[in-house]
């Protein structure tokens, strides 16, 4: 773990990122599918590449507190995120490695009569989202559970997935995208909330940030076409997606 790149605040949310969004945990084994390879890892990695990238270790559900935050609102301004969705009513959403909820409460009102798939792969943050689905308003949030290479969504069924700060520690990341993009909608969006890689400033180990580049090339292997990509977020960018 590299220090010399952190703020003592960098350092808290370094900390508390390897606990974030449902913890993909990595059982790591040789794959087949393109781009991977294993190696030594690094303290922040768990020593599988894809595409010359490390995929980041995560923890686990432990990290649901640190979700809730009441700084996250100001750190990361998820109203913005949601704007930048343009959700209407009817639309079904993903929210994967949805962990507490965090993002998917923001979204089930806006989308009702419609639905948000929550989907996490560690029981006990499904357990989070199944009472957090049983709150008023929210009975149209539906809890997931996920396999780390499967997020298990019903094919042509959504127009939103997004994931927020989930991607770059995917274990099966190809798999999962693969999977997404037959659950999304012709038309439908795949959307990336990541700490900006470029951006030295943002206090956040290397291996939990990623460039807008190096998301658009992995994005290469999919039917799947950029279509923007804002950075009205404080230290996040959103990169969107169409399937085509």
């Amino acid at each position: 773990m590299n220090s010399s790149h952190q703020s003592p605040v960098g350092h808290a949310i370094v900390v508390a990122l390897v606990l974030i969004l449902g913890g993909f945990a990595p059982s790591v084994r040789a794959d087949d599918a393109p781009g991977y390879r294993t190696g030594a890892a690094s303290p922040d990695g768990i020593g599988k590449f894809y595409d010359g990238r490390e995929i980041a270790h995560v923890m686990g559900f432990e990290g649901a507190a640190w979700l809730e935050r009441p700084t996250r609102d100001q750190e990361e301004r998820p109203e913005w995120v949601v704007e930048e969705l343009h959700l209407r009513p009817g639309m079904v959403v993903a929210d994967i490695g949805a962990g507490s909820g965090y993002l998917s409460r923001r979204m089930a009102p806006l989308v009702a009569p419609g639905k948000v798939y929550a989907v996490d792969v560690q029981p006990q943050m499904v357990q989070l989202l199944e009472r957090l689905a049983a709150q008023p308003g929210l009975h149209n949030i539906i809890p997931v559970q996920g396999a780390a290479d499967d997020p298990k969504l019903p094919s042509d069924s959504v127009d939103e997935a997004v994931m927020v700060d989930v991607y770059h520690e995917l274990e099966y990341p190809y798999e999962v995208v693969q999977n997404l993009v037959r659950a999304l909608k012709p038309g439908g969006h795949l959307v990336f909330v990541e700490y900006r890689g470029e951006d030295p400033k943002v206090a956040i180990l290397p291996l939990h940030k990623m460039t807008e580049a190096q998301v658009r090339r992995e994005m290469r292997a999919f039917p799947l076409e950029w279509e923007r990509t804002s950075e009205r977020l404080p230290v996040q960018h959103i990169i969107v997606f169409r399937r085509r």
